[in-house]
């Protein structure tokens, strides 16, 4: 099961949280939803409302998160769902983020 007292969890929201004006903030680790080793920390789903991201598309959205969490995305971090609102669009989707996919396998373990 995820911690939310991970090291690179704690990480993103820290630098989320300092980056932006968040309405809303949460950071979901869905690595045990992959083939990974129990307790990585590699697939991560963000979900941040900010007036922040008004009058920008979804590329500027994306490269403002980015730019904020390059370490991160450096180091151990292997996927990032992002899912980046106003808080109108927010409230247009009451406030619910998309499901996330389940893996479909990739692992280099797996036979061919």
């Amino acid at each position: 099961m995820p911690d939310s007292n991970a090291p690179i969890q704690s990480a993103i929201e820290q630098k989320l949280a300092d980056g932006f004006h968040a309405v809303h903030l949460a950071v979901e680790n869905e690595s045990h939803m992959h083939s990974v080793p129990p307790n990585s920390e590699t697939h991560f789903k963000v979900t941040l409302v900010s007036d922040d991201f008004a009058g920008k598309n979804r590329v500027k959205r994306h490269q403002a998160i980015y730019n904020t969490l390059g370490s991160e995305l450096q180091g151990g971090v292997h996927a990032l769902a992002l899912h980046l609102y106003t808080p109108e669009e927010w409230q247009a989707r009451h406030e619910v983020s998309p499901a996330s996919p389940q893996c479909l396998g990739g692992s280099k373990h797996d036979k061919a």
